[in-house]
């Protein structure tokens, strides 16, 4: 299984990171490895996550609090949602 999820959050890369690791815990999730990615200046992201339940791709972006959204997904949508998002944050 594949997971992907959207996230807000009023908080900086590092806190919302944390939060959202956090929250997936508290979903069940048992998390092996993380990694996240973003840039400087740009008021998004993406985390990528193995768990005991599958992969996850969350994207996050600013907003006025924090909130986590999930769907399952095949394991083609999954790469698609994480090859436009990191598409998205190289800039190209």
């Amino acid at each position: 299984m594949a997971y992907i999820g959207f996230a807000r959050t009023n908080f900086g890369p590092y806190e919302t990171y944390e939060r959202i690791l956090e929250e997936l815990r508290k979903r069940g999730f048992n998390i092996s490895f993380s990694k996240h990615h973003w840039m400087g200046d740009a008021p998004f992201g993406l985390i990528i996550a193995d768990s005991d339940k599958g992969k996850i791709a969350v994207r996050w972006s600013l907003g006025k609090e924090f909130e986590l959204k999930l769907e399952e997904v095949s394991d083609e949508d999954w790469d698609e949602f994480i090859e436009d998002t990191l598409e998205y944050l190289s800039g190209d």
